[in-house]
């Protein structure tokens, strides 16, 4: 009995020791202030990159605000509607370049962070964790995407439906167990009136395609009249939602939200990184690709708030706060750059935490309620000429922002 707890003892002993050497170590290196590159050292000008910094806000700035107004201004003209196909491809554009930047800028920005040789292996090169920090912040959005929803639903007195719709989702679910989905005003039940999807109107979606398949084109046609049915009857109700409308407003003024908040957060980072850096060669290939960037990340943003329909006032503050996120960050970078070294281990390790979470709320908005939200939607199926140019919208604007990882 004595041996065995003097080997317990032992052990005990060793393993905290070993602990307390892992943490000197992880101290230690976390200590380490040589992590900057001698490359970047050598193109260091102060002066230079004050002057390209003073140009960036101004040139983001204003590409910002063009993106974001041009689908706010032009959703009471009727080339830019909506509900126009150029307003459509104009979005999967825009949604190519979101998706682009979560997984080929945001994400790879956040894998270089964390495995930066400044850092100490344990743990950080032990575990995928810009990849698991995506994940997590997708599932979040999941999360806060649906809770969102369902309190603007109840807020807005929607979750208390009328009796003859709870007897339609009633005979819906009796019916689901035979695998038959109920086809409701020529919709799928769960689909937005605007050709979006409610997030649990997907499965319902993917049911209908799976039994409606020999009568599409009956379904297309149904669309046709009902959507010209609509139009006859809207001008006496353009304010507020219809009836029909309820589920595609509430679900835009939720994502316009989410999709907000994972642009933002994101934009004060890259703000931050080209505010503090003192080097022309980082700078100056920067500033296209911002502009670039913001322009298009607007331009969906701007739609998304079109779509829910805001009050100007909030309207307003959102295009106005999505708008200076990027150069507030470039005047507050620029303002620290003295003092803050985003080389350290620390700045490391936040800023690839904070890109990898980036990444997983942009993909996440970009796949669900950006391309699923349209692509998945009655009105593209029914239209190949609006399926083409779609694809090819969102290929080509996906493959457009992920070039631009070659210069910044």
């Amino acid at each position: 009995m004595y041996f065995i707890v003097s080997f317990n003892s032992d052990f005990v002993t060793v393993q905290l020791k070993k602990k307390e050497s892992l943490l000197q170590a992880i101290t230690d290196s976390m200590s380490n202030t040589s992590c900057q590159s001698t490359e970047l050292e050598a193109c260091r000008d102060e002066s230079a990159a004050l002057k390209l910094k003073i140009i960036a806000i101004a040139s983001i700035l204003l590409a910002g605000v063009a993106g974001i107004a041009i689908p706010l201004i032009g959703r009471h003209r009727k080339f830019l509607s909506t509900d126009g196909s150029l307003f459509v491809a104009a979005k999967a554009f825009a949604a190519g370049v979101i998706l682009a930047t979560g997984f080929v800028h945001m994400l790879s920005d956040g894998t270089e962070a964390l495995s930066d040789p400044c850092l100490p292996k344990y743990p950080w090169s032990k575990f995928p964790f810009p990849g698991f920090f995506a994940m997590i912040a997708s599932l979040v959005t999941l999360l806060v995407d649906f809770v969102g929803t369902q309190y603007y639903e109840r807020k807005q007195g929607l979750a208390r439906g009328s009796p003859e719709e709870q007897g339609r989702v009633g005979s819906l679910e009796a019916d689901s167990e035979s695998g038959i989905t109920q086809v409701v005003e020529g919709k799928v039940f769960g689909e937005e009136e605007g050709g979006g999807m409610h997030i649990v109107g997907m499965h319902a979606h993917a049911a209908h395609h799976r039994h409606s398949h020999p009568h599409g084109q009956d379904g297309c046609d149904g669309l046709l009249r009902n959507r010209g049915h609509e139009h006859g009857h809207s001008h006496g109700h353009e304010h507020g939602f219809g009836a029909g409308e309820d589920d595609s407003g509430l679900r835009h003024v939720v994502v316009s939200q989410i999709l907000e908040l994972g642009i933002v957060s994101h934009s004060v980072i890259i703000g931050l990184s080209l505010g503090v850096s003192q080097s022309p060669c980082t700078i100056r290939p920067l500033i296209a690709a911002l502009s670039f960037h913001q322009f298009f990340e607007g331009f969906a943003l701007g739609g998304c708030i079109s779509q829910a329909e805001f009050k100007t006032l909030s309207t307003t503050i959102m295009a106005c706060f999505f708008a200076i996120t990027t150069p507030a960050g470039i005047g507050i970078g620029t303002a620290i750059a003295s003092v803050y070294d985003p080389y350290s281990p620390a700045a490391l390790v936040i800023e690839g935490i904070l890109d990898s979470l980036s990444a997983g709320i942009l993909v996440y908005m970009a796949l669900v309620d950006l391309i699923a939200a349209d692509f998945l939607s009655k009105r593209m199926s029914c239209n190949f000429r609006l399926q083409l140019l779609s694809y090819f919208m969102l290929f080509l604007g996906a493959g457009l922002m992920a070039s631009l990882a070659i210069w910044a």
